[in-house]
């Protein structure tokens, strides 16, 4: 491939899209096989016959069982290995499996820190049921049920997890504008995206908020008017 020198002394090669692609023999008739390659003070000659070559399928269950006949047609004829042979099929595959293995990473990352984030609610949940003992006692007394208490404290939970989780919304929006603004990378965010982080925040404040919210509607009224 040509290379192409710019003014900053780096050397880039020649992009792919200026190539042009002719017939095998219409290229045969007018360069020849031989190549000359002319450097400083020397002249390289060299024979090539082909550069590379395109195999196309009739359908995508081919490829794979064409790959090995290929190469075992190429090795017969080729007794040192000067050649490469590439499948796409196989390089998207080991695209898919390699995203595939990135997504599992990031979801265990983000399962350990929802984990955290609910442990530290339910202890911040038990806490106010320790503070708030004597309130609940009154509310015993004045003829409050228990659903009633855990309702309560099963809502404040709730509203705990999804502020929380809009922030993060708001943080996970701004982001990829400001890394588009900066780079050339594209990001993308979806709605679907917005409203599973706002369903896992709430789903976060139910799951770890009906401990402390049974345990507050479990409590003795006469017991819980007696804290101090």
């Amino acid at each position: 491939m040509p290379e192409q020198r710019t003014q900053a002394g780096q050397i880039e090669g020649e992009p792919l899209d200026n190539n042009v692609y002719i017939p095998l023999s219409t290229a045969r008739s007018r360069f020849g096989e031989v190549l000359i390659r002319r450097q400083a003070g020397s002249i390289e000659i060299e024979k090539v016959e082909l550069h590379q070559l395109t195999i196309q399928m009739q359908d995508v269950a081919a490829v794979e069982a064409a790959d090995p006949q290929i190469k075992a047609l190429l090795s017969r004829f080729h007794k040192k290995t000067d050649y490469e042979t590439i499948v796409p099929l196989q390089l998207l595959r080991q695209a898919e499996q390699t995203k595939r293995i990135f997504n599992i990473v990031l979801g265990s990352i983000a399962a350990i820190s929802l984990l955290v984030g609910g442990i530290g609610i339910m202890n911040i949940m038990l806490a106010t049921v320790t503070e708030r003992t004597r309130e609940i006692g009154v509310r015993r007394a004045l003829g409050a049920k228990r659903r009633h208490i855990t309702l309560q404290f099963l809502a404040e939970t709730v509203v705990l997890s999804v502020g929380g989780g809009l922030i993060g919304v708001i943080v996970g929006i701004i982001a990829p504008l400001v890394v588009s603004h900066l780079t050339t990378m594209r990001t993308i965010v979806t709605p679907w995206s917005v409203l599973l982080a706002f369903s896992i925040s709430g789903a976060v404040g139910i799951i770890f908020g009906l401990y402390p919210a049974k345990s507050a509607a479990e409590l003795d009224p006469i017991e819980a008017l007696r804290h101090e």
